[in-house]
Order: structure tokens, then sequence, then C-alpha cells
């Protein structure tokens, strides 16, 4: 039977008589196009698979060591927004109320543990000092400056000055410039304490600072809103009239042998025992190297103790309501615990204050020893 179709073979046979050759071209599956589809589509991928599955993991592993070694979180700008704005701090409970005492005077026992290589002053020598300085309290009630005068005993001839007016000039001239630089330094903490708790993330060393600010206010549980109220200044007048009044004019015995200022109580060995205190009394009052040591302890006494509760929150309110200046006549009602005569107390305190126009250095700022202070002025 004779077959009707022809094969390749014969095609070829033929093409190849007439002079032409004849190949079958293989296909190759793995270059141009086709090999760049298969890369995109593998990558593609290996992609998907990482961004699902090994990125969350490892993004996991980073913050947790980073967090471990670099930086904490710090929820506070979130949490307390509320909280360290609200105007009725009355209303909130558990603030203020807890003190840990352990700690409070601990910056304070280190000054009194510094070298005691301290010259007590003459009157006349400190009178000079402050004649050549020109510093003098007219000038300080027009200008608002003070100069960086810082004098660490007062002089025993106080006490011998006869003219009254000339005496308290000397205490207060010798005085506001310490109870000025103390206000400096928790100005500065309270703008530091801000600027941290505004933050989203802080340092380990902020984290460190705010530990340590804990424990110089006796703030338990980390409690922010109640080291705000606690970490605060003392009006300058009430200052310098609560040590006019503990002190007669620089002129008691706690004054001059133990730089007590402030009459501060302890039940310590190291403290003066009162003349007239009887065998059955413990206390004694604290006794102080340096009169800046007295002055800080007096702004940790009031910014912590319980018997001031209201005090703190009675400043805490004036804050609240925008006031940059604190009202030493409004504050001083709230100090009827300082002293076992209550509130006769309070009208020596305010009649110290108004007889000797103490509100004028109430906004007075010390001349800037540093750059750092040149921020508060």
């Amino acid at each position: 039977m004779k077959k009707n179709y022809i094969t390749f073979t014969e095609i070829k046979k033929y093409l190849k008589v007439k002079g032409f050759t004849l190949t079958i071209k293989k296909k190759n599956y793995f270059k141009n196009d086709n090999l760049n589809v298969l890369l995109r589509t593998f990558i593609s991928s290996i992609i998907i698979i990482f961004t699902f599955y090994v990125l969350p993991v490892f993004v996991d592993f980073k913050d947790k060591r980073m967090s471990n070694f670099k930086e904490f979180k710090n929820n506070s700008k979130n949490i307390l927004k509320s909280t360290l704005e609200n105007k009725n701090l009355g209303k909130l409970s558990k603030v203020d109320d807890d003190l840990l005492e352990k700690y409070i005077f601990e910056d304070v026992l280190e000054i009194n543990d510094l070298p005691t290589d301290y010259v007590r002053l003459s009157a006349a020598t400190i009178e000079q000092l402050f004649k050549d300085t020109n510093y003098n309290l007219e000038d300080v009630r027009q200008t608002k400056l003070v100069k960086p005068i810082s004098l660490s005993l007062l002089p025993k001839e106080i006490k011998k000055i006869e003219n009254t007016k000339k005496r308290k000039k000397l205490f207060i001239k010798i005085i506001l410039p310490l109870v000025i630089k103390e206000n400096n330094n928790i100005k500065l903490d309270r703008k530091k304490f801000f600027s941290i708790i505004n933050k989203n993330n802080n340092t380990m060393s902020e984290k460190k600072w705010l530990k340590q600010k804990f424990k110089q206010y006796g703030v338990r549980k980390n409690d922010l809103l109640t080291l705000k109220i606690r970490m605060d200044e003392i009006p300058v007048s009430l200052a310098i009239a609560q040590a006019a009044k503990e002190t007669g004019w620089g002129t008691s015995r706690f004054a001059q042998e133990g730089n007590a200022l402030f009459g501060q109580w302890t039940w310590s060995e190291e403290g003066i025992k009162p003349a007239e205190a009887g065998n059955n009394t413990t206390h004694k009052v604290m006794r102080f190297k340096v009169l800046q040591a007295s002055v800080k302890a007096y702004h940790r006494n009031l910014n912590t103790h319980s018997s001031y509760k209201e005090f703190r929150r009675a400043r805490a309110q004036s804050r609240d309501e925008g006031k940059i200046l604190l009202d030493s006549m409004v504050l001083s009602e709230h100090l009827d615990k300082y002293a076992e005569t209550g509130k006769e107390y309070v009208k020596i305190l305010q009649q110290i204050i108004k007889q000797n126009q103490l509100t004028d250095f109430d906004d007075a700022k010390i001349l800037p020893a540093s750059i750092e202070l040149e921020s508060l002025i």
C-alpha cells in the first residue's frame, strides 16, 4: 500500500540535496524572560515569608535588648497628663500621704561630713565685704538682683549689735542668698523633672535621677504626682521670717553653736539639747556645720513632713492656677503645726513679713555664678 505522507527524514534528505541543512532548535526555559519571571517569583516569596514570620521576631528581640541596656519606656506622658494638671488636689486620694523617712536628709548629712575648714568672719568684716561688693537691701528691692555671697557661719558679734534695724539688715543679707540658692536648686530639679515626664522614652541616667529624687523626698511607689507636689520652692519671705523667729535674728545659742536657723528637732545624739528641756525630754535641735545645710534641711522638712501637707497642697493649688510667685501670707496659714503656739506662731510670722517688707525679696534673683543658673534669671 502506497503511503500518502512524507517523513521528516525524507524532507531532510531532499533539502540536503538542494544545499540546505535542517536542525531542531531546543527550547531553553532558563534564559531571557522565563528566567526573570522565575527569579522575581522566588524573591517575592522570600520577602513575604520574612515580613510575616522572621521580621517580627527580630524586632521583638531588638526592643528587649534596647530596653535592657539603653533606655526604658516612659508612659507617664499619657498616664499622668490629666492628674498632673488636676485642679482639685484635695479630691485626689493617696497623694502625698506616705513618707519614707530613711533617705530624706541623706544629702544634708553628706554636707555635714565635709571637712570643717570654715572661717567665722566677724560682723565688721562681713559688713565691709558687703560694702565692697555694693550689696545692700535697698538696691535688691529695686533691681531684684542679689550678690552671690554665701557665708558658712553667722558672726558671733551679731548679738552685740544694739541697733535692732542694723542687726536685722545684716541677718537678712546673710540669709537671703542662701534661701535663693536652695530655691534655685529646686527650680533646676523641677525643670529636669518636667522634661523627663514629657518624653516618650527616657535614658537610664534619667531613670536613675528620678529614683534619687524619690528617695530624697520620701516618695513611695514612684508616685510622680507626689514628687511634683513635694519638690517645690519655699517663698523667700517666709523662709527669712521663720529663720528670724527661730533664731532671734541670729542671736540664739542654736544658731551660734549649731548653725540651726529653723529650730528643727532631732532624736539623734548629734543635736543640741535645749537649756529649758527637762530630764524626760529626748528631742534635741539639729546641728549643722554650715548655714546652707540648715536651709536645705528646712526646705526638705516643709516639703516632706506630714504636718505640712496642707501647706504643700495650697502651694500646688497656687501653681495649678498659674501663679508665678507663691504668696507667703497665704501659705503661712498652714504652718500652725510648726510650733506649739499654733495660730499665734502664724500671726508672728506674718507680722515679721509685713514689718520688714520681706515680700520684696520673693521675686529676687541671685546673680549667676554659673551658666546653668543664667536661665533662672
